[in-house]
């Protein structure tokens, strides 16, 4: 019988659900409870073949230095897969390797519909039953959720989640809507298959000198980004804005803001980035623009007991959307829940976290500033 009472119920079992959950077993705290749509890594086994993570991987643990792409100490993507740059799958398998080895309690296969709050307890209605818990953990991400309608007219054009590889697009031209990451990437691969590109991006990235790259290209994306450019294959059009895309018998007219249009053979690809899980449970939460109002322990402020962890944590202008990044609120969440249930836990495991640079609960040291 699948049991649906708990303490902790945690959605999503991506990297910041088998994070949280892994700390959970270190602490031998064993109430509650992590439900996942597809399967452990779902989002990262869904990435486009060629796609690699940004953020590179090298296991420095013997002088303390964490894999920036580790959900928790004593582990590293790099020694175990062998790779810089992990792919989707690769990171997948890491993801599955950390949860088969603390036999983390996932029920895969069960889909979250609403979340409801009465008294002291959530009521998790999902299309397997209801589960109840005294908190909950959002740790659904975003990957799942691609933002398709940006713009009237979207639905003529391939989201880059919708690609299992770029390579088998055709056409000798494409043409990429948006400039960031998603974009830069499907543009290299693009032009390494033989294309010429454009990419149309309402921005300039590629030029940002922002070291933090939350909201600048990564090191990685820019040195692909400059072999590309040297092709000749590839153009930048920046400070252009897609309003409308049309299909003309078999032709794409894409409309810009300032009245100008490209046509385009091939359907566009759409890279303007991603909706989020938290549509599910917008009720629960303040919102602030894009982003939800969160207490320094990553809690709902509207809902007690509804905590947030993964790339949407935001905190005034520190922005938690990488795995090194969100990595560090595990500890905090964790240690705030087990104080709130008068759980029992290994102190140890929490001091071990802050050892290896994943207990951040002091967020006014996260300056990105260079000197050079």
């Amino acid at each position: 019988m699948t049991e649906r009472q708990t303490d902790v119920l945690i959605i999503g079992a991506g990297a910041a659900g088998v994070g949280l959950g892994a700390l959970f077993a270190q602490t031998g705290f064993d109430r509650y409870l992590i439900l996942e749509r597809e399967q452990v890594g779902a989002s990262f086994f869904a990435w486009p073949q060629e796609m690699r993570l940004i953020t590179p991987s090298f296991h420095g643990h013997a002088f303390g230095h964490l894999d920036l792409n580790a959900v928790m100490p004593g582990t590293s993507p790099a020694f175990s897969l062998r790779r810089e740059h992990l792919s989707g799958n690769e990171y997948g398998q890491y993801l599955q390797a950390v949860a088969d080895h603390f036999d983390l309690p996932v029920q895969v296969g069960v889909e979250v519909k609403r979340v409801q709050k009465e008294n002291d307890h959530f009521f998790v209605h999902t299309d397997q039953g209801v589960y109840t818990a005294r908190l909950v953990v959002w740790a659904a991400g975003e990957f799942a959720y691609p933002d398709q309608m940006p713009f009237p007219g979207a639905e003529h054009c391939l989201h880059n989640s919708e690609v299992e590889s770029w390579g088998s697009l055709s056409g000798e031209e494409r043409l990429v809507i948006g400039g960031y990451e998603s974009g830069m990437d499907a543009a290299i691969h693009l032009v390494h298959g033989g294309k010429k590109v454009i990419v149309i991006s309402r921005g300039t990235p590629w030029l940002s000198d922002e070291p933090d790259p939350s909201v600048s290209l990564s090191p990685y994306t820019r040195e692909r980004l400059l072999e590309a450019l040297e092709t000749g294959c590839l153009r930048l059009w920046g400070e252009k804005e897609v309003v409308e895309v049309k299909q003309e018998q078999d032709r794409y007219r894409v409309r810009l803001r300032s009245g100008d249009a490209v046509m385009t053979t091939e359907r566009p690809i759409l890279a303007t980035g991603f909706r989020s899980s938290m549509e599910k449970v917008r009720e629960h939460f303040k919102w602030e623009g894009k982003h939800v109002v969160l207490t320094d322990r990553d809690e709902s402020t509207q809902t007690p007991g509804l905590f947030l962890c993964g790339p949407r944590v935001k905190h005034g202008e520190v922005i938690f959307c990488f795995i090194y990044k969100f990595r560090q609120r595990f500890a905090v969440v964790a240690e705030e829940m087990l104080k709130r249930l008068k759980a029992p836990y290994d102190a140890a495991v929490f001091r071990d976290y802050r050892d290896n640079q994943m207990y951040l609960d002091d967020l006014s040291c996260c300056d990105d500033e260079c000197i050079c």
